[in-house]
């Protein structure tokens, strides 16, 4: 019973920080343009991450009232976190990026 306890312990603070990953990004800025960046889930897919809704809002914001072009967009470099859930134990969480360079007209 505690080894099941402690698999959904350790299943559960995975979750949680997998969820607290950043959002999208204003990584790169310039006066007509920029790049953003959101993570997402390589089973998803970056156009159906929740975050692409989110960094789409962060490009209309820098952008004001003009439209925008998205110049390019790909895959860019992630980050591999380590965490301890347990004492003693480590899992590394690769988070995937995904970046759109946009440029407002």
């Amino acid at each position: 019973m505690r080894k099941l306890w402690s698999s959904v312990t350790v299943a559960a603070v995975v979750s949680t920080l997998v969820g607290c990953a950043d959002g999208a990004k204003l990584i790169q800025e310039h006066e007509n343009g920029g790049v953003v960046v959101y993570p997402f889930k390589g089973e998803q897919g970056s156009v159906l991450s929740s975050f692409r809704k989110e960094a789409l809002t962060v490009i209309d914001k820098k952008c004001g009232d003009r439209s925008y072009a998205i110049v390019r967009e790909g895959e860019t470099k992630g980050r591999i976190r380590v965490i301890s859930p347990i004492e003693g134990q480590e899992e590394a969480i690769e988070e995937r990026r995904w970046g759109i360079q946009f440029h407002c007209r």
